[in-house]
């Protein structure tokens, strides 16, 4: 059984692989909301957050996950 510790662990190499391979370049050319949205994906992981906050259906935004490169890390 995982600890807490791990899942920690997992989710700080998650956010980092994220950080890594995501087109920054995409993201910040992107208009407000969906740059924070972006921002809010690369940092947590949430899809159904993330896409709230730029006012997508959760399909269009991993769409624009997708464009952005940031891959779904499981």
């Amino acid at each position: 059984m995982s600890t807490l510790k791990e899942y920690f662990e997992f989710e700080k190499e998650a956010r980092s692989i994220r950080r890594k391979m995501a087109d920054w370049k995409f993201i910040n050319d992107q208009p407000e909301p969906i740059r924070t949205a972006l921002i809010v994906f690369v940092e947590t992981g949430d899809l159904w957050v993330s896409a709230k906050l730029a006012g997508m259906k959760m399909e269009e935004f991993n769409e624009l996950r997708i464009k952005a490169k940031i891959p779904m890390v499981i």
